[in-house]
């Protein structure tokens, strides 16, 4: 990984980047699943108001982001997204570690997220990192895959 990096909590005045950097960073999804996944959708103003959004900047600027949302017995990833300029870099897997310490640090013993089930490259990755498959369903057209993993204390 290059370059200085720093992880902050968004604020308010986030919200734009943060969907411009969503919608970068799925955009290459949108023909492989033939429409625009439901993070490139949200209103991140209501997002911050609810949920906890953190940023990676990387030389000062906004290189990726996690938006994780707590569940009564885990932490839920719903949304990791890289820029398209910074993906393949560590800085993903560097936000899941992150995640998984603020789990932790919350009380909670596990995290999960779902992805959709075209998006291969990134369930290589999960699985890569310690992520296990529980659960697969139908979602819209295609298949929603649903993966958690044990958190250390």
């Amino acid at each position: 990984m290059s370059g200085d990096a720093v992880i902050r909590q968004a604020v308010d005045a986030d919200a734009p980047a943060i969907l411009a950097l969503t919608r970068a960073a799925y955009a290459k999804w949108v023909p492989v699943i033939g429409r625009e996944p439901t993070p490139m959708l949200r209103d991140y103003a209501e997002v911050l108001r609810q949920d906890r959004v953190d940023l990676l900047h990387v030389d000062g600027a906004l290189a990726a982001i996690v938006h994780t949302v707590r569940q009564p017995d885990h932490l839920e990833i719903y949304n990791l997204a890289v820029a398209p300029n910074c993906q393949g870099r560590g800085f993903g897997r560097r936000l899941l570690a992150h995640s998984e310490v603020l789990a932790a640090s919350l009380g909670y013993d596990e995290i999960r997220l779902y992805t959709n089930k075209a998006f291969a490259e990134n369930i290589k990755i999960y699985l890569r990192v310690g992520y296990e498959i529980y659960a697969e369903k139908p979602f819209k057209e295609g298949f929603t895959v649903y993966m958690k993993k044990p958190v250390a204390k």
